[in-house]
């Protein structure tokens, strides 16, 4: 049976953002405080390209802190393929850790289709 699911994305799991780095090529996430425009913000910062800050991500919360004057000290299609990427990288883990088989598939428009087979 088929299910098509929409997920409001909490970035939570450290593994899964040093993975989706990784995947990207982007250096290893780091704990630290970091200086935004508008003051500090503390959490796993992870450096996109082109971006005068990093993105902070609040593991605690789930959000992520980040500034990049709506588009002017950073590309904001970078975030967003960043945040795609976790969202695989984490279902794939979760899917896993439930002893299920995953298959991922890019679409021609760039979104990913990602097939769990359960495994009854």
């Amino acid at each position: 049976m088929s299910h098509i699911v929409q997920i409001q994305t909490e970035v939570r799991d450290p593994v899964a953002v040093s993975s989706a780095c990784s995947r990207l090529s982007l250096p290893a996430p780091t704990q630290r405080t970091v200086r935004l425009f508008n003051g500090e913000v503390s959490g796993l910062a992870v450096e996109l390209p082109g971006w005068r800050y990093p993105v902070v991500c609040q593991l605690a919360s789930g959000q992520l802190q980040y500034d990049n004057y709506e588009g002017r000290w950073g590309d904001q299609a970078h975030l967003n393929k960043f945040v795609q990427i976790y969202c695989v990288e984490k279902a794939k883990l979760e899917a896993r850790k439930a002893g299920h088989c995953i298959n991922e598939r890019t679409l021609q428009d760039g979104s990913i289709l990602i097939q769990v087979q359960v495994n009854s």
